[in-house]
């Protein structure tokens, strides 16, 4: 049987979790954790792709949200279309929403009482991207942070029942690190983007140019950077085992799958030498199994 449209467009999205620096809904979970886990990440994966314009070709998720296949590349008439239905799926009465994958949506929204603040975040997060090209400090880029990143991390808490403000705050600085890390492997395709998400006082505190970031492969103040930046990542991810050591049975697999995420994607960067413009350096298996055990470890001592 060949897959309808509306098939072919939310699996299409959903696919991407494979590519991960983390598991997005391992197989070890309740079913219906899975299926929400899915949901809220078939919401986050769209508006990324909105934003950075790597929507399946054909319009069809323009046509989804009331648009014209051409406006596919109209990204910020997209993210506008898109808060519209993000609305739908939380109003009370009227119309269902129109995209298949904030469909899916709904009955999670229900059945977890989610408010729709941290999915407004993520959807400002990618309109800020529009706009903004360059963070001048270390604290521009932990506000864009906070929108983009760290909601993700909160709705993981909401779908688990375990939300507290210290949950929070780990999760918090946590979910930064992964943005942060996401950021370091992915300096060339940003560069490509017109998009630099390392902090310009840092790049003048180690001397490294715009320049410096389009050659093939980075010099010593680049690696310098990168190194320094990765260091913050490691710093924030200090907080992982703490959160993870907070909760029990299979929710304490999934934060340490998150924190061990990041964490072998760091070494990964190490080991490609904190040369990243080459491409991503990216985790493998047994690394990241390797740190998610360290994570457990670390959360047995901190309870």
């Amino acid at each position: 049987m060949t897959p309808t449209p509306t098939a072919r467009t939310g699996d299409a999205t959903l696919g991407k979790a494979a590519d991960e620096n983390f598991p997005v809904a391992p197989f070890f979970l309740p079913r219906a954790w899975r299926g929400d886990l899915m949901a809220v990440y078939g919401f986050a994966r769209l508006v990324d792709d909105i934003g950075d314009g790597d929507l399946a070709p054909g319009g069809a998720d323009a046509r989804h949200l009331g648009l014209e296949p051409g406006q596919s590349e109209d990204r910020l008439a997209m993210l506008d279309a898109l808060e519209t239905d993000l609305r739908r799926v939380f109003a009370a009465t009227g119309e269902e929403p129109s995209h298949p994958l904030l469909r899916k949506l709904r009955p999670t929204v229900r059945r977890r009482a989610l408010t729709p603040e941290p999915f407004l975040g993520l959807i400002e997060a990618n309109r800020q991207d529009q706009k903004v090209r360059r963070y001048g400090t270390y604290a521009e880029l932990a506000a864009y942070c906070e929108l983009s990143a760290n909601p993700v991390g909160r709705l993981v808490l909401a779908l688990t029942g375990t939300t507290s403000p210290e949950r929070v705050r780990r999760s918090d600085a946590v979910c930064t690190a992964l943005q942060i890390v996401e950021h370091l492997q992915d300096v060339a395709e940003d560069l490509e983007r017109d998009r630099i998400y390392l902090p310009a006082e840092d790049m003048e505190r180690f001397r490294v140019t715009e320049a410096d970031l389009a050659v093939p492969s980075a010099g010593a103040s680049v690696r310098a950077l990168i190194a320094y930046e990765a260091q913050r990542a490691s710093d924030l991810l200090d907080e992982g085992p703490p959160l993870v050591g907070s909760v029990d049975g299979r929710l304490k697999l999934l934060l340490a799958g998150f924190v061990g995420g990041g964490r072998s994607a760091l070494t990964a960067i190490s080991a490609a030498g904190f040369d990243v413009l080459p491409g991503p350096p990216k985790a493998t298996k047994p690394s990241l199994l390797r740190e998610v055990g360290t994570v457990l470890r670390r959360a047995r001592g901190e309870r």
